[in-house]
Parts: structure tokens; C-alpha cells; sequence
């Protein structure tokens, strides 16, 4: 048997806190791991503040990611590749980061160039939907690609991750063996990772707090104090759990109860984080989340205001807006102008 050969595909500010991680145990691991981890980056130019020159260039002579995630060290055997083809070339675990916005089109590069018994992990937030149906990105990298595909999610911002704060994280895996590999791939003494047979839910986790953080954001933004957000997130869990419980086979409870990437990583991105941020923005200014996006992400992409259309897309195919008011309020205040100050308009009947 030979050695396995891991490789990241994006690298943003996620992306790269990542590689550090992976670039380190795969060091660590020489018995089980190819040594070299290549990373792929989206080219971009840099502006003169960050000194101008090609980003992959910059990454590698540096061994800093300098425009999105600055001032961290990154291991020198991570090595940034321009070319999504050229990084994943041999590669048996596949590590995917990027924006949702960018997998479609990345997929279809990517299909016919993955080796057979290749195995995926997916940090992507979001859902895919198409009218009435609805998936998870593991099983959208499983079904096009043919690969077993394993999800990670958790309270998890991506600056105290690179910093070596501590924090955990879950991963859902279909087989378990998968899993154990994954863990060795990704755990640390300050990053401890959590197995659990779930894929579904740890997506569906990561995906739906960011609708919540939108309406954690509002709060915030209207100034109406912890007692109010503290309700908005207790009731954003339970439409998080009822959705996954609903629409989706085999998804435990336990996940969104007892996980990272469940009620810890809800709690994190209510208190912190990009949507919250912006949504926070939105309420005091009434700015469109696209202006807000350009004027405060510095180039990243926000996932809340985009998953909620998608879910009351869904929600609307399936006659079931209503069993989930929160959901509707942030897609309504976002979209069609309804009063921030209703975020809470009922809502509060939702029990776990």
C-alpha cells in the first residue's frame, strides 16, 4: 500500500487555517502521508499594500497567506497551486473549502481527473436546491464526482483556529474507517476533532446557524440586549433540528444537541462571525447584504442571507414556510423589505 496523498481545494481564510493544521499532522505522520500538501488557490493579483505579485507566488516564498489570512505561519509543505487540476493530480483526500457560490463550476473541472477510491470531506456551508429538492454538498461531491464524501463542521472562526486557540470540531462520516483517517488528518491538541455517524446533520448544522447568525446579526443591530438574542438562537436551534429531522433520512438529534458543530458552533457565529457582522450592519444602515458584503468581508463571501432564499425557496415547494417563522423573517427582512423590528414576530412558540 502506498502512502495517501492529501490536498485542500480553496484557500481562503477557512482554507488555510486548515492547511496549517493538516500541513502539520501530515509532517507528523510521514509513515501514512506523502509529504507535500498542495493547496489550491484561486490566482489573484495583490494590490501594492500587500507588496503586488501573484498570490500563489507570495504563499509560497512567504509561507503566509497574506491577504487572507495574515500574519500566520503556514508549514512550508503546503504549497499553493493555480491550477485546481495540477493540485488534485494524484491525490487520495480531498479536502474541499471554498466558497458554495464556486463548487458548481469547480465540480465540473474536477470530473473525469479524480482517481478511483478517492475520499472527500466537505467544510462548505450551505444547501443545494433546486425547486422542490434539496442536498447536502457531500452527497453533490459524491454524486458527480463518485466519491465518498465525509462533512465538517463546528464552532470554529477560522482566525483563532490559525492562532491555536483551542476549539473543537465534529466530522460526519459515512464509514468509520474514513472518519479515523480524517481525525488523523485534522486533530490536534488545540483542535480536537469529534467523530459521528451523521454527514447530513453536521452539513445541515453548518449551513442553517448562518441563517440564525443573520437573525442574531438583527438583534445586534437593533440594539435589544442578550436576553433577546439568547431567544433568538434557543429558537433558531430548534428549527435547525425540525428541518434536519424533516427533510432528511438518518440525522440524529444528538448532533444539533451535543455537537461542536451544532449548538457550539450556533452559539460562535452568533456572538462572532461574517453574518452576524453584516446583519448587524444591515439593521443600522439598510444597506443591501451585496453593498455590505463588498464593503466589510475584504473579498470573502457571506453564506446567511443566501442559504435563507434557498430554504424558503424549499420551504415554499413544500407548503411549509410557516413551520419555520424564523427562517421566514430573515428571508423576509432580506429580500422583501419586511421591518427588521418583526425578527421576533411569531417566533417565540418554537419548543426544542
Amino acid at each position: 500500500m502506498g502512502k495517501e496523498s492529501v490536498c485542500i481545494v480553496g484557500s481562503g481564510n477557512w482554507g488555510s487555517a486548515i492547511s496549517k493544521i493538516a500541513g502539520r499532522n501530515i509532517l507528523n505522520n510521514p509513515h501514512q502521508f506523502e509529504k507535500r500538501l498542495p493547496m489550491w488557490v484561486f490566482e489573484e493579483t495583490l494590490d501594492e499594500k500587500m507588496g503586488g505579485g501573484k498570490l500563489t507566488d507570495v504563499i509560497n516564498e512567504k509561507h503566509e497567506n497574506v491577504k487572507y489570512l495574515p500574519g500566520i505561519a503556514l508549514p512550508e509543505n503546503v504549497v499553493a497551486v493555480p491550477d485546481v487540476l495540477e493540485a488534485v493530480k494524484g491525490a487520495t483526500y480531498l479536502i474541499f473549502v471554498l466558497p458554495h457560490q464556486f463548487l458548481g463550476k469547480t465540480i465540473e473541472q474536477l470530473k473525469g481527473h479524480i482517481q478511483p477510491g478517492t475520499k472527500g470531506l466537505t467544510l462548505i456551508k450551505g444547501v443545494d436546491v433546486k425547486n422542490d429538492k434539496i442536498q447536502i454538498y457531500a452527497d453533490l461531491i459524491e454524486k458527480e464526482l463518485g466519491i465518498s464524501c465525509s462533512s465538517l463542521s463546528g464552532a470554529n472562526i477560522a482566525n483563532e483556529v490559525a492562532q491555536e486557540k483551542f476549539s473543537e470540531t465534529t466530522i460526519g462520516y459515512r464509514n468509520e474507517e474514513e472518519g479515523k483517517v480524517w481525525k488523523s488528518i485534522l486533530d490536534s491538541e488545540k483542535f480536537k476533532v469529534s467523530l459521528i455517524e451523521d454527514v447530513a446533520g453536521v452539513s445541515l448544522c453548518g449551513a442553517l446557524k448562518n441563517i440564525v447568525a443573520v437573525a442574531a446579526g438583527f438583534i445586534d443591530g437593533l440594539e435589544w440586549g442578550d436576553n433577546a438574542k439568547a431567544a433568538i438562537m434557543r429558537i433558531g436551534l430548534v428549527e435547525m433540528k425540525n428541518f434536519g429531522l424533516e427533510f432528511f433520512d438518518n440525522v440524529k438529534s444528538a448532533t444539533f444537541l451535543e455537537e461542536s458543530a451544532g449548538v457550539a458552533d450556533l452559539m460562535t457565529s452568533c456572538m462572532g462571525g461574517r453574518n452576524r457582522k453584516v446583519a448587524e450592519a444591515f439593521a443600522r444602515t439598510g444597506k443591501s447584504f451585496d453593498e455590505l458584503e463588498k464593503e466589510l468581508l475584504g473579498g470573502q463571501k457571506l453564506q446567511g442571507a443566501a442559504t435563507a432564499k434557498e430554504i424558503n425557496s424549499f420551504l415554499k415547494s413544500k407548503k411549509r414556510v410557516e413551520a419555520y417563522p424564523l427562517f421566514k423573517a430573515v428571508y423576509e427582512i432580506a429580500y422583501e423589505g419586511r421591518d427588521v423590528e418583526s425578527i421576533v414576530t411569531g417566533v417565540s412558540k418554537s419548543k426544542l
